[in-house]
């Protein structure tokens, strides 16, 4: 079964986007080249980069992808997407997971959202979630999954607050049947990653899913910007320098850590609302209208973007 969570997401947000501490300065310097990739201008936001200006704090949208790639296929899906937008004037961040079976239409075809990455790489992907939520994707950080158990590690583990009591047997993880009780949990590289991946067992299926990933994003979020985490940064970048891609550069990366780390401790998160569908035998998620509008709309406020 392949690794189809998010976690490893959760460093390069500490890094990139919320990171606290000047000793990222050295660790940025080490990665922004090995970790660059850019991708070409939308259709829609072609000039919008190029006016942001991160040294004055203007609010800013990052996407996080979760890279899978399955046993017999040569290219990745993104298993896991979500816009994190971030406003250094309200010191506040918004997050909406998109369910990855979304449905949506690339490339002239009907397909799930989460096949974007497969057809198009970054670039659709990029363009798939700016169509779904009409928000601007400016900066991404996309991941995958092999370091993210030595990353949990190397910050000695993440705590959380599980609202579902759940074991592993029958779920076919890589590790003997274990229990998840209720409450707060200290958890390990592998018990995170687990925690992040289980849905069969949640009546609130993806949904409960994306809850859980919200949750170690935060903790990570929290324990990598601590100061007992400094010294821990040069283990950090080998597991990074192998896992991570993102547009930002060098000069991207120090001014977010250095204006936005106060953004971190308000975050208020998003759920896509709808139903499912079975559309010529094959089972979509269709957002509702009106509620994923008002999603799109509260994301474009807190970008102070005018959007009438």
């Amino acid at each position: 079964m392949g690794k189809k969570i998010i976690l490893f997401i959760l460093t390069s947000v500490t890094v990139l986007t919320l990171g606290a501490c000047s000793y990222a300065f050295n660790f940025i310097t080490s990665t922004s080249t090995s970790v660059y990739e850019e991708i070409g201008k939308r259709t829609g936001y072609e000039d919008r980069r190029e006016n942001l200006s991160l040294s004055e704090g203007d609010p800013i949208s990052v996407l996080l992808m979760g890279l899978d790639r399955r046993p017999g296929e040569t290219t990745s899906r993104t298993d896991t997407l979500i816009l994190m937008t971030i406003n250094p004037d309200s010191n506040s961040t918004q997050m909406v997971s998109v369910p990855r079976d979304t449905y949506t239409e690339m490339e002239g075809a009907v397909n799930k959202i989460n096949s974007s990455y497969q057809v198009g790489g970054t670039e659709l992907t990029v363009q798939s979630v700016e169509d779904l939520l009409d928000v601007p994707v400016d900066y991404f950080a996309k991941v995958n999954f092999n370091g993210f158990e030595n990353i949990v590690d190397t910050l000695g583990g993440v705590k959380v607050q599980n609202d579902l009591g759940f074991n592993t047997a029958g779920l076919g993880f890589d590790i003997k049947d274990t229990y998840f009780p209720k409450g707060e949990l200290h958890l390990n590289g592998k018990e995170a990653l687990i925690y992040a991946r289980m849905r069969k067992k949640d009546p609130r299926g993806d949904f409960g899913r994306q809850i859980r990933q919200r949750q170690v994003i935060e903790a990570l979020i929290s324990k990598a910007t601590s100061l007992s985490t400094v010294t821990k940064f040069d283990d950090m970048v080998k597991v990074l320098e192998d896992n991570v891609k993102t547009n930002m550069t060098f000069k991207d990366m120090w001014h977010l850590q250095s204006n936005y780390k106060a953004a971190r401790n308000n975050i208020t998160q998003h759920n896509i609302e709808g139903k499912g569908k079975n559309i010529n035998g094959k089972y979509y998620y269709i957002p509702d209208k009106e509620k994923l509008r008002q999603i799109s709309n509260q994301l474009n406020e807190h970008l102070e973007r005018n959007t009438q």
